[in-house]
């Protein structure tokens, strides 16, 4: 039991033998830095209950605390606040029952129901992109806390392999690629096939043109444009099985999904199994069919089908068209149930997509309640804000997007420029250096992504996330690899347990408190599906850290125990950074 949760069942035991009322909850906040305490209890919503003067009402109670709660030393009230001071001993006897612990914070899989986290997704008629880093690092950080918590997971994708999209590549590869191949252009599969959009595009609009300078109105151009008709009737042919047509799908595809796995592979995402829309695209038309027999949806005059959400507060939405073809809601509906088949343990389903789909996945989720399964009740959207870069927005059509694997590449060489600068690395061989610097590169580009909320919106500057100072992740790091060094020097760090009559210093005590919350705060992130609450509790522990390295000596001290206290509490926090970076997808050097 957490010291608030011992506390808060003291402070309803004190105020019913003072007041003879049961208080329904206590609220506590951490103790203001002017003021002697380490905890705070508010005592101004138990007024409600209490009449009274609320210094008065802390002071008996303070009073009564001190008289029987072993763990509390002494209490001050300022105003309506209760402040407790809270006894050496108990953080102590906490340091020494998690010191051995390697995964402190994290919780063992204590159910059989499972949760699936789907991200990614692309399209596979261009390279992942900047927006595609957010969605990657974000549903694989929340699958990892997830699973820290104490939750089983797993991890998938479904890719957007099918549709007028894919096939604008193909026929432009069909007329401008002359063969052009990943080996023989030296380019990776997916930027081979980027490069064929963009060119798509390019025509596209080279005879919208001309058919405008013609006489054609701009609309009717747009549609009539010949390309653009030639690659709806190369889906037609598509959906028809034509044997030219889908060997030529299969061979482009092959060519981005090894690229993706590149790009995955550098990022330092993966995949437990993956999903493709060319298998799934008709799943949920046999639901819609039975859901309509139910009365959940209903047929208009043209044959198309819908569902009425108005009482919602929604709208009605189609989920069939009147030639029995399906839209993308369909596919989700076939898809979601589909995956609860393959994967029955399945209780719950996190989908990592920006927030242009709110709508969306408000109407996916409505539809699967009203469609009787369970399972609908523990559905997530993890909507992200876009990333944009100090030159703006990005258009993949126009081939202006900030590239995935040009980006890994540039943070590695903005770390390379910046620790060279620093001249740190004397005594390293070049593959360490190589090494390091994509670790920190890396770890600057996740860190200053997953530190923002996911709703929030981004504005990503490279040379910002790989300052050694403030709030990012080579700063973590750096501390890290600080620890490290002092772990080294130490040589053998004592694993017997410290003594519990020390006299903790200020800051010792503050870093024991700030390692307290670790657990707290992995269970918050998972509640919260936000990687930036692990994040930010990061910075603020290596922040006391750094203050604690700063006041008090450790290796320099000549009290064994006391030393040996300092360096076992160095090796903790950074077990903790090791364990909150790993929920990150984060590495951290054991030298910088």
């Amino acid at each position: 039991m957490s010291l608030q949760n011992d506390l808060s069942q003291k402070v309803i035991e004190a105020v019913k033998q003072l007041y003879e009322v049961e208080l329904p909850t206590v609220e506590f906040q951490p103790t203001r830095k002017d003021f002697e305490g380490d905890i705070t209890v508010v005592v101004f919503p138990m007024l409600r209950q209490i009449k009274g003067n609320p210094v008065q009402i802390g002071t008996k109670i303070g009073e009564y605390l001190v008289a029987n709660v072993e763990e509390v030393a002494k209490c001050n009230v300022v105003q309506g606040f209760l402040n407790i001071v809270v006894e050496d001993s108990y953080y102590l006897n906490f340091f020494n029952s998690i010191s051995s612990e390697t995964n402190f914070g994290y919780v063992k899989s204590q159910s059989d129901d499972a949760v699936m986290v789907e991200y990614s997704s692309p399209n596979t008629n261009k390279p992942l992109h900047l927006g595609h880093i957010r969605n990657n690092l974000l549903g694989y950080s929340v699958a990892k806390i997830l699973k820290a918590s104490g939750k089983k997971v797993y991890k998938t994708q479904i890719i957007n392999d099918r549709g007028i999209h894919i096939c604008k590549s193909m026929l432009a590869w069909q007329k401008f690629g002359e063969g052009e191949t990943p080996e023989s252009s030296g380019l990776k599969g997916d930027h081979l096939v980027g490069k064929y959009y963009v060119a798509f595009d390019k025509a596209y609009k080279a005879q919208i043109s001309e058919l405008v300078e013609a006489g054609t109105p701009k609309e009717k151009a747009e549609k009539e444009a010949p390309i653009l008709l030639e690659a709806q009737d190369m889906l037609r042919k598509w959906e028809a099985g034509d044997e030219e047509v889908v060997a030529l799908w299969k061979k482009m595809n092959g060519w981005v999904y090894d690229g993706f796995a590149t790009t995955y592979k550098n990022l330092g995402v993966d995949f437990d199994t993956l999903y493709y829309e060319s298998d799934t695209y008709l799943l949920g038309r046999d639901v819609v069919k039975d859901g309509l027999e139910r009365g959940v949806f209903f047929k208009k005059e043209d044959g198309s089908v819908w569902i009425d959400l108005t009482e919602e507060g929604l709208d009605e939405k189609i989920v069939l068209r009147s030639d029995g073809t399906a839209v993308y809601m369909t596919q989700d509906i076939g898809t979601a149930i589909q995956r609860v088949t393959d994967f029955p343990d399945i209780n719950g389903m996190v989908y990592t997509v920006g927030n242009e789909q709110d709508y969306h996945f408000k109407v996916l989720f409505l539809i699967l309640k009203k469609l009787g399964y369970a399972w609908a009740e523990q559905l997530y959207h993890l909507s992200y804000g876009m990333v944009d870069l100090p030159s703006g927005k990005m258009k993949s059509r126009e081939g202006t997007v900030v590239d995935a694997d040009d980006l890994i590449k540039n943070m590695e060489d903005t770390a390379e420029s910046i620790s060279q600068e620093l001249g740190k690395l004397e005594g390293y061989f070049e593959e360490e250096k190589k090494q390091l610097y994509r670790t920190i590169g890396l770890g600057a580009l996740k860190y200053y992504i997953l530190k923002v909320d996911p709703k929030k919106r981004i504005l990503f500057n490279p040379e910002e996330s790989v300052d050694f100072q403030g709030n990012t992740g080579p700063f973590i790091q750096y501390t890290y690899a600080r620890i490290q060094s002092i772990l080294r020097k130490a040589e053998n760090v004592s694993s017997s347990a410290v003594d519990t009559s020390l006299h903790l210093h200020e800051k010792e005590k503050e870093l024991l408190k700030q390692i307290q919350l670790f657990p707290e705060t992995v269970q918050l992130a998972a509640e919260n599906f936000s990687p930036a609450l692990i994040a930010n509790y990061t910075y603020d522990l290596v922040k006391e850290f750094n203050s604690f390295y700063q006041q008090v000596s450790i290796l320099g001290e000549t009290d064994e125990q006391k030393k040996n206290l300092r360096v076992q509490l160095s090796q903790k926090v950074g077990e903790v950074i090791q364990s909150a970076f790993r929920l990150l997808g984060i590495d951290v050097p054991d030298r910088m």
